[in-house]
């Protein structure tokens, strides 16, 4: 009796590019026949990795894979909960005959805690269970101390006090993460040595309880085996798990972060990127992503940049009513939003 079995689901959660759409595109692509729904919670006025994951074969149309993944573009889950998640989570439990598992890529700026406490309620403790909390972690940027890979200033920022008595809130939201997690993701670590993946491992584990495993992956290449079927049912012991943000008199929010979107002129490919890397030296930004115009290309480029690191591919044809426009979204702290545009728009002029 399909209809009547509680229907499993996975949040995938994790710092700003640490790898959670290219985990869940990885997940989508070895489905094996699984129906699985997606809910992306996108950081951002643009709807990329939205975009990005409809690209994805989920094993049916076109027009159903656009119905099956839903966008919540107003500000991280743990804030707009109410608001946008459980309406869609009404819509899915609706069509849960229809479903063998929901997929959640949770905002980077996201604490899971108070996403798996919405499980208990009646409406969806009745029909959902959450089958795991999985965290994805960018090595790399753990090993270097910055979480996810973030301009120096930023690190400089958190290790100012020796004693940590006044932690970052990139630092407290990296272990709330891991505080969250029934999985945890080492992902990159083909990036690092042995003695330095050895270290992310011992630092990762400091946040976690004895029982959570830690694996490994290169681009969150993982059997599916590995990732679904858990059954932890998080949301019946979620409540145990202390976090930093517990403690908090008032409902947290992520005014230290800010996020704006900007479109830029077509560009040559070298010339912006460095617009782009100068950009995040000069400033606060943590990350940028968004689809660029390069003068000569039929295609768009996808850009997705964590501080330095940008990567970047062409991923289809501009359409024939489509502006060929950069557009990006730029995430970062304490933001001179028009001083930012303005540089772009001075660097890649002419």
């Amino acid at each position: 009796m399909k209809s009547l079995a509680k229907l499993p689901v996975t949040i995938v959660t994790g710092f700003l590019g640490a790898g959670k759409t290219t985990l869940l595109r990885h997940m989508l692509g070895h489905a094996e026949g699984r129906r699985i729904a997606v809910i992306v919670n996108e950081f951002g006025e643009l709807g990329i990795d939205g975009e990005i994951l409809k690209q994805c074969a989920i094993g049916c149309s076109e027009e159903e894979a656009s119905g099956r993944v839903f966008e919540l573009a107003n500000g991280c889950l743990c804030c707009t909960v109410q608001e946008e998640f459980f309406p869609v989570m009404r819509e899915l439990v609706a069509r849960r005959g229809e479903l063998d598992h929901i997929l959640i890529e949770t905002s980077g700026l996201a604490l899971p805690k108070p996403l798996v406490q919405a499980f208990n309620w009646p409406e969806i403790r009745n029909a959902c269970t959450v089958d795991a909390v999985i965290t994805v972690v960018d090595s790399p940027a753990v090993a270097a101390g910055t979480f996810a890979a973030f301009p120096e200033q930023v690190d400089a920022q958190r290790k100012q006090d020796p004693n940590l008595d006044h932690e970052s809130p990139l630092h407290e939201l990296f272990a709330d993460q891991l505080a969250s997690a029934d999985l945890v993701i080492l992902n990159k670590a083909d990036l690092l040595d042995a003695e330095a993946l050895a270290a992310v491992r011992m630092e990762v584990a400091e946040e976690l309880p004895p029982a959570v495993k830690v694996v490994e992956a290169h681009g969150g290449e993982l059997p599916l085996d590995v990732l679904l079927g858990l059954n932890c049912e998080t949301e019946l012991h979620i409540d145990g798990r202390r976090t930093h943000h517990d403690e908090e008199d008032e409902d947290h929010d992520h005014e230290e972060f800010d996020s704006f979107a900007v479109e830029l002129p077509a560009a040559d490919e070298t010339r912006l990127l460095q617009a782009l890397k100068d950009a995040v030296a000069s400033h606060g930004i943590l990350r940028i992503k968004g689809f660029a115009a390069i003068p000569g290309k039929p295609m768009r480029l996808l850009l997705q940049g964590v501080g330095q690191r940008f990567d970047k591919h062409f991923d289809r044809a501009w359409q024939a009513d489509e502006a060929r426009l950069t557009r990006l979204v730029v995430i970062g702290q304490a933001l001179d939003q028009a001083a930012i545009a303005a540089e772009l728009q001075a660097a890649l002029a002419g």
